[in-house]
């Protein structure tokens, strides 16, 4: 599986962004897509996710309310929606699939089997 993620970029405080991964390769049966961040000096962090079962999307703590994500399962893409973002926001982010992953896995970045290249996103004035 083959993932290219694109959509960072700069953009001011309170701005959004739309985030795109867009898979290829096999990528039938139960699988997971998700989103992480990584900023300078920091731990990776989870983002979101969506599985492709449930269809629901999961978030973390930091980013509820302001971000969403969703699928378009006809392309083989994931959206990460970012809203109202913050500079604390800015961070490289990174998609990644997981196949077989259950819910209890989901924000566990090393359940992620293949990920993309990452993409830059700068929040500042």
């Amino acid at each position: 599986v083959q993932l290219q993620a694109s959509g960072g970029g700069l953009v001011q405080p309170g701005g959004s962004l739309r985030l795109s991964c867009a898979a290829s390769g096999p990528t039938s049966g139960n699988y997971a897509v998700g989103w992480f961040r990584q900023a300078p000096g920091k731990d990776r962090e989870f983002v979101a996710a969506i599985r492709r079962r449930d269809g629901g999307g999961h978030l973390g703590d930091s980013v509820k309310g302001r971000f969403t994500i969703s699928r378009d399962s006809a392309k083989n893409t994931v959206y990460l929606q970012m809203n109202y973002l913050k500079p604390e926001d800015t961070a490289v982010y990174f998609c990644a699939f997981g196949p077989g992953i259950i819910l209890s896995q989901i924000r566990n970045g090393d359940s992620y089997h293949y990920w993309g290249q990452g993409t830059l996103v700068t929040v500042s004035s």
